[in-house]
């Protein structure tokens, strides 16, 4: 039964990274130039994903568009007196679209997006590492889109939203401590005894991207979008052990070696967003936006882990109180010339997370988001755009989380021992470069 409790908490933890986890705002190089701003724009196929009404404005016959972000994310901590960095790879969240001309006042499309994504990488011994250690997040979104212009100057559109995804997180089960404790002698010390690598794939999910696009006049536009909210299940994951040596290996084994023959179900909410704005060309070369973005992480409130019967005793229910977070952006673009536009922008990201139920999976932050780009036409028909943003997070101090450790907890000692509180203070940034291409016909 022992290893059945080890393998939920594993599962917690793996799910709480695509929760905290960063929602994607760079799905379009053109627009992340421009602080990612496009609710209230008319952006062609990119469109589908800001906003599914602006397509019905386009006049292409057919136009294909793709975009890839590098995110380098550099996040630490702060422990008792200690720094701890992270040792973070490349993200590369990505966005493709293709979109064409039924008639007139009618045109239809395709988008495959990631809308939820992260990486993180504590290292294996940090003092952190049961409740993180590594984690991979990816998210996928399938939208065909059809949009229809009923007047000259109001457009309206849906997408039916086909999202799966994976995770894939490495945590540590049993301190060094603790084991040495168990031991009686100092084998270990802060190295950890045993480590749980999880994955889990989720079953699709269906939702609705739904938008709007009207012209007041033709300096002035305003827009709206909305995201419904999706459910995200996990009927099934694949668990591994891994040792600190051969000595920990034969001690703990007859105990862990057989976690992956768990079964465990679980859900999760990928909340609604609610997009609203307008734009503004006081002049044939400028183009001016801004808008507010609302994130729905209020539904987060627990996350539930369910067992089949008879191991229903291990059920869990994790407390997260995320709040609603707002995001707001802004940005301008100057066509140079002909061939060649210039954009700058800023986004102000707020933080859903509670100080109080605080996991550092992917460490959740207001962020200040500066942006620039630009984009060059070679030929007609053909744009190749460049831009790059900067994440500044503005720090979370104080930030904790408690845990139990599982196997003092087994040995029967008591909550005073065998339930801590790890509290850290805890700094982020990126470095996000993003290039991208489209074509029209």
């Amino acid at each position: 039964m022992k290893k059945i409790l080890i393998a939920a908490t594993s599962l917690c933890a793996a799910l709480a990274a695509s929760a905290e986890g960063y929602q994607i705002n760079t799905l379009s190089a053109r627009q992340l130039g421009m602080g990612h701003t496009g609710v209230a724009l008319k952006l062609g196929a990119e469109s589908m994903i800001f906003n599914p009404g602006a397509l019905g404005f386009s006049t292409s016959t057919f136009q294909i568009t793709g975009s890839v972000t590098g995110i380098k994310a550099i996040a630490s901590a702060d422990y008792e007196g200690r720094n701890y960095p992270t040792e973070n790879g490349w993200s590369t969240p990505m966005a493709f679209n293709a979109a064409f001309k039924i008639y007139d006042n009618l045109q239809a499309g395709v988008s495959f997006y990631t809308p939820y994504g992260s990486a993180i990488n504590w290292t294996k011994n940090w003092p952190g590492a049961l409740l993180s250690q590594k984690v991979s997040l990816k998210m996928f979104t399938l939208q065909p889109t059809i949009a229809w212009r009923p007047i000259d100057n109001l457009s309206v559109g849906v997408g039916m939203m086909i999202t799966w995804g994976n995770v894939n997180l490495d945590k540590g089960l049993v301190p060094g401590s603790t084991f040495d404790m168990l031991a009686g002698q100092q084998l270990l010390a802060d190295v950890v005894a045993a480590s749980v690598n999880l994955t889990g794939t989720s079953q699709v999910a269906l939702g609705a991207n739904i938008g709007v696009l009207y012209d007041i006049n033709k300096q002035w536009s305003v827009g709206a979008s909305f995201r419904t909210k999706m459910t995200m299940k996990v009927k099934a994951g694949e668990a591994s052990v891994d040792y600190a040596n051969e000595v920990v290996k034969a001690t703990l084994e007859p105990s862990l070696g057989n976690i992956h023959k768990a079964n465990f179900s679980a859900a999760m909410p990928a909340p609604y967003v609610l997009n609203f704005g307008a734009s503004y060309r006081p002049t044939d070369r400028w183009t001016i936006a801004a808008e507010a973005q609302l994130t729905g992480w209020n539904a987060y409130k627990t996350l539930t882990i369910d067992f089949p019967e008879p191991l229903n005793a291990f059920d869990q229910n994790i407390t997260k109180n995320y709040s609603n977070a707002w995001a707001f952006k802004m940005g301008a673009q100057y066509a140079l010339t002909k061939r060649f536009d210039l954009r700058a922008g800023m986004m102000i990201d707020t933080s859903p997370v509670n100080s109080e139920y605080y996991n550092p999976e992917t460490p959740g932050m207001t962020k200040i988001e500066p942006t620039v780009g630009f984009s060059f036409r070679p030929t007609k028909g053909l744009s190749i755009d460049l831009a790059f943003m900067y994440v500044a997070g503005l720090g979370k101090d104080n930030a904790r989380c408690q845990y139990d450790d599982l196997v003092l907890k087994s040995a029967g000692m008591p909550e005073s021992v065998y339930r801590k509180t790890f509290e850290a203070d805890y700094h982020v940034k990126a470095f996000n470069p993003s290039i991208g291409i489209s074509y029209t016909f």
